[in-house]
């Protein structure tokens, strides 16, 4: 069993709610929500490229839900599937110096990418969230839109939607979002051996804000499953809580050699 396997199970029918009903909360008390914490490192004289930083983020968010401690019977397993069993949500929060050395020390893992880094934290329930990662700020995430050139061939490419503006801790929440349903889906369709690969590699991938053309031609319409299967893309619908209203498409994950028409 794969920790990720829930995921497999409700990809579709996730996609087919309408907007209101992705962000019905009603029956949550906001103390018991659990989400994953993550926090990048963004030094004040030193700030990381905003690519890197979604790449970094891309990677640590699979890297904790894929760790070994997370496997069926390892000591991180029940809080990780109780997670992706249910609501999918994380929050990013910006750390530097002592207060991003402090976070270490809490169950997560740290991936940096060309100089970023990022730590993404083993899922937990709000009310419990250890003060060192409490004080940290949501806000003040922002970064200059950098020009990280041509994506890499051999590794997915997690597309940004064009029209939607979205901080880079947002952002950073929908990139690891992607990667997670990439390596479900991946996992779904009996193609352990590319997600092996994938995982030796470090989850690398290329985070690119897509131009209306390529968003037009990639986007799955009526049947995302047969556009998984065929294309091998597949999307992160938001649930709207911050920043985008609810239902909006984000991000398309595209697997490499998956096609290049969808005509």
């Amino acid at each position: 069993m794969n920790v990720l396997d829930p995921l497999v199970a409700r990809y579709a029918s996730w996609l087919s709610l309408s907007g209101a009903a992705t962000a019905d909360t009603s029956d949550e008390d906001p103390d018991d929500v659990v989400l994953m914490p993550m926090v990048l490192r963004i030094e004040r004289n030193d700030p990381p490229d905003r690519t890197a930083l979604l790449e970094a983020a891309a990677a640590a968010a699979l890297a904790v839900c894929l760790d070994e401690r997370c496997a069926e019977g390892g000591e991180w397993h029940e809080a990780m599937h109780g997670w992706i069993s249910g609501r999918i949500r994380k929050v990013a929060r910006r750390a530097r110096g002592a207060h991003w050395e402090a976070v270490q020390q809490l169950p997560g893992r740290t991936v940096a990418v060309g100089g970023a880094q990022v730590r993404a934290f083993l899922p937990m329930r709000v009310a419990d969230m250890p003060k060192e990662l409490s004080r940290l700020q949501i806000s003040g995430s922002e970064l200059e839109a950098d020009d990280p050139g041509p994506v890499a061939a051999d590794a997915p490419v997690l597309w940004l939607h064009p029209d939607v503006p979205m901080s880079a801790g947002k952002s950073a929440a929908q990139v690891g979002h992607a990667t997670m349903i990439l390596a479900a889906l991946l996992h779904g369709d009996g193609m352990d051996a590319e997600l092996r690969t994938w995982a030796d590699a470090g989850y690398r991938c290329s985070v690119r804000r897509a131009d209306p053309a390529t968003w037009s031609e990639l986007r799955p319409a009526d049947d995302p499953e047969t556009t998984w299967r065929d294309h091998r893309v597949a999307m992160v619908r938001d649930a709207g809580f911050t920043e985008v209203d609810p239902g909006t498409v984000t991000v398309l994950a595209q697997w490499p050699g998956g096609g290049d028409s969808f005509a």
